[in-house]
């Protein structure tokens, strides 16, 4: 089957998520559908997909083609029955000149099943940095991880279990995977997690051109054709927890308008490259509210720049290392996070605000009072917590090096 047209910009404009109907007949066990449009202008066409019984995937502009099985799909994808009936192809107007672009979509049927081989999990065994001594609060420890990753199942290029093991050498104990308006992911993180040591959260980064937000806990699927404030109820509705991402990093600052002001925010991107800028800190200290910051590296893949995994790191002080235990520990605000893992820490610790290997730095309270960190032989110093909100270090440079909640 082919279908051709072309997108105009007032098309764009109108509504940008454009369902394509095609008819399946019975007896399907895999769709195959290609998309070509003229890339010369600029253009830019997303890419996703619709079953009679809702959503099958989406790979935004990672990928010109995909298919849909009932054994295995391309990541992005959902495997499942092929139901008979009107399914569609989801083509996003991300960009659109004004000459339109013209597009062809070759969808392919087949009766044949394939079943491949998800994941690979070979290899010799992981050698994890050893763990950070860090102050215990009530029986809580602090577990360092990244709350922001991608994979193949979206524009990242590692598997799953590549990202894993990854996380586990660079001494991460929890990774947050959120790829891209899909859970085609979340089969794979189970297992991923015992092979690697790793707790690999189920996340998704909802995803639009007026900003992304990161929901983790959630099992179903968050639809990123709503309004975002409807992601917050569907994400408090499934006992998730929902962030704002980057909120002011470049095209895909945070523009959407919100009911209800969003609790946690991910003040901490890799665009916050010099860290003498202040944007994020006036973005948290505009809203009435206190908001729980968090870092997230937004990593994509290998030696891939700017990103690295674990870069930045985000500290929660939980009970344990598992999905529950992290997710409630954000949610009570018990964060921090740093440039590295191994660099200068300030800590919420009950009545007492702790630095880590901070001699010479700048502690900066909540009011924008400050001291010079003078720590003792074990390399800490404890200051009264008499304030709320957040607490940050900072060289004389006014260069911000670790910040919590």
């Amino acid at each position: 089957m082919r279908l051709d047209g072309v997108w105009w910009l007032e098309d764009r404009l109108r509504q940008q998520l454009r369902p394509v109907p095609f008819e399946v007949p019975a007896g399907v066990s895999r769709i195959e559908v290609r998309l070509d449009y003229d890339r010369s202008a600029g253009a830019v066409l997303d890419l996703g997909c619709a079953g009679p019984e809702g959503f099958r995937g989406w790979s935004g502009g990672a990928r010109q083609e995909f298919a849909v099985g009932a054994q295995w799909s391309t990541p992005g994808y959902l495997a499942g029955e092929i139901l008979p009936g009107v399914w569609h192809v989801w083509l996003g107007l991300h960009r659109v000149p004004p000459e339109g672009v013209r597009y062809s979509l070759e969808i392919t049927f087949s009766d044949k099943k394939v079943a491949r081989t998800l994941e690979y999990r070979g290899g010799k065994a992981v050698e994890r940095p050893p763990a950070r001594e860090l102050p215990a609060v009530d029986g809580l420890r602090w577990y360092p991880g990244d709350l922001h990753a991608h994979t193949e199942h979206s524009d990242g290029t590692l598997s799953v279990a590549a990202l894993a093991r990854l996380a586990a050498e660079t001494g991460l104990e929890f990774l947050a995977v959120t790829d891209h308006n899909t859970i085609s992911h979340y089969p794979f993180l189970e297992k991923e997690s015992a092979a690697s040591g790793v707790t690999l959260i189920p996340g998704q980064e909802v995803t639009t051109d007026l900003g992304h937000a990161n929901v983790w806990g959630a099992k179903e699927w968050i639809d990123f054709r709503r309004p975002a404030s409807q992601w917050m109820k569907q994400a408090e509705k499934a006992g998730a927890l929902f962030s704002v991402n980057h909120p002011l990093a470049g095209d895909c600052a945070w523009r959407h308008q919100l009911t209800t002001q969003p609790s946690i925010a991910e003040i901490w991107h890799w665009s916050w490259f010099d860290r003498t800028w202040g944007w994020p800190l006036a973005w948290m200290k505009r809203h009435p509210a206190a908001i729980i910051p968090v870092g997230g590296s937004d990593f994509h893949e290998p030696d891939g720049l700017p990103a690295s995994l674990g870069a930045p790191i985000t500290w929660v002080l939980a009970e344990e290392c598992t999905t529950s235990a992290i997710l409630a520990g954000i949610a009570a605000g018990r964060t921090a996070v740093s440039a590295d893992r191994t660099g200068p820490l300030v800590l919420r610790c009950g009545d007492e605000i702790v630095t880590v290997d901070a001699d010479g730095l700048i502690l900066v309270r909540p009011d924008e009072t400050r001291v010079v960190v003078r720590p003792d032989g074990a390399g800490r110093q404890s200051f009264p917590a008499r304030q709320s909100g957040m607490y940050r270090l900072e060289t004389w440079r006014n260069e911000v090096v670790a910040l919590c909640a």
